[in-house]
């Protein structure tokens, strides 16, 4: 016993030193993960093993059991009373807060598991219940002491059972099929919907709460939006006059905003509707006071209007983005898609040439490929007068097909929308 005693300062000098080696004392344990209990079990593992380095060099003979006894109560009561004061923290910045909300976490991976711990560690009004996954083998199982709950198909009866206020989709790996059939699923439950963003939009895995939002059409297609360098590709417009047909349309006003930005030396906006040319010149006006700025009231159908208007300004480049592109409707009015997407088409192109525009680009449809439809075949004639111009003058004629435009009117992207809501 003596020879014991006396062994006990050189123990735990030793301890001591290795914690501090391991840093075991520098550490917040509030927050504290399986990655500082691993650091613990090798600080302890290293310590014992110098217990029996000094026991046998002083010739001190310690029974194994006692070693393996030490090596395990210090394990337990240094992770013990770490883990008890991160408890103690965790309860102390509740502060008496009880959340009111359920969540349910549709995908039981890393995603889902980082989404728990944000819910929980953050305090807002919502509390994870459990998780939805379709791997077979993970069914039954828990995680982060909650239950993986079933499968896709059950969604609508767990949120009934468990009384779910909020789902979160948490599979930013998930293609866009996968999403669809889940959102289909959800809407019949009446709970509120949410979804991680895609792993495109996702920097170094950090996952956050902030980073949920309501379900979006982009989230369908699960594709990172193509963003271009304005500046760099539209750098010819800068000291011109662009004039704008269709200024006021989603497409036609999106355009004016873009050329603004790039600083033409004159913005003309052309439409036929005076609300829709009123709104995009305010705009414009707002964010971009030292641009002249000109509005044309005029209906490209009327050649003496038009004429006027680009004798007048002399525009060295023309966006032509005024045309009747909604398909159904076409198909009741042939005449009207006809009199503006070919006759005014043409109205334009002939006095581009006509008064020296340098660059003619005119907004067309993937419609125009072999048209099924009046709207597609009207865009298609009109990219073959643009054509027929372009060998007629200095002027360099171009089209642009455009498909279904994000946030345009006239596109079905709005119903898909309003069917997700």
């Amino acid at each position: 016993m003596q020879d014991y005693l006396l062994l006990a300062p050189f123990i735990t000098a030793v301890f001591i030193a290795v914690f501090y080696i391991f840093k075991i004392y520098n550490k917040v344990w509030a927050y504290a993960s399986t990655g500082e209990l691993i650091v613990m079990i090798q600080a302890v593992t290293l310590g014992s093993l110098g217990i029996i380095a000094a026991t046998f060099f002083t010739h001190t003979q310690l029974p194994r059991s006692t070693v393996v006894m030490h090596w395990a109560f210090t394990i337990m009561l240094l992770g013990g009373s770490r883990l008890l004061w991160r408890r103690i923290a965790e309860r102390l910045k509740v502060n008496g807060h009880r959340p009111n909300q359920r969540a349910l976490i549709i995908g039981a991976g890393d995603a889902g598991a980082m989404v728990v711990k944000e819910l929980r560690g953050r305090h807002g009004n919502y509390i994870p219940v459990g998780f939805i996954d379709d791997n077979a083998e993970k069914q039954n199982l828990t995680m982060l002491g909650l239950p993986v709950l079933g499968t896709r198909q059950k969604v609508a009866e767990i949120v009934s059972k468990y009384r779910i206020n909020l789902i979160i989709i948490a599979m930013p790996s998930a293609g866009s099929t996968v999403v669809r059939e889940i959102l289909e699923i959800c809407r019949t439950t009446g709970a509120k919907l949410k979804i991680l963003p895609g792993v495109y939009q996702i920097i170094d895995g950090q996952v956050s709460v902030n980073h949920l939002r309501p379900v979006q059409l982009e989230d369908l297609l699960r594709r990172e939006p193509v963003k271009v360098n304005m500046e760099e590709i539209a750098g010819y417009l800068a000291g011109e006059t662009v004039l704008i047909t269709g200024a006021g349309g989603s497409i036609g006003s999106e355009l004016c905003r873009q050329v603004a930005a790039v600083g033409p030396q004159k913005l003309v906006l052309l439409g036929h509707g005076e609300n829709s040319i009123h709104s995009i010149c305010l705009e414009l006006q707002e964010k971009f006071h030292d641009m002249p700025l000109s509005i044309e009231i005029a209906d490209i159908r009327d050649k003496p209007r038009i004429n006027d208007v680009f004798q007048k300004h002399r525009p060295g480049v023309v966006f032509h983005a005024a045309a009747h592109k909604h398909v159904p409707l076409m198909e009741l009015h042939p005449a009207e898609a006809i009199k503006t997407n070919v006759f005014g088409t043409r109205n334009v192109a002939e006095a581009a040439n006509r008064f020296g525009t340098r660059v003619f680009i005119m907004i067309s449809t993937d419609k125009a490929v072999n048209p099924s439809s009046v709207m597609g075949a009207t865009k298609r004639i009109a990219e073959l007068i643009i054509s027929g111009e372009n060998m007629a003058g200095k002027t360099i004629f171009a089209a642009v097909r455009f498909g279904n435009v994000l946030g345009s009117s006239g596109s079905v992207v709005p119903l898909f929308k309003k069917q997700i809501a």
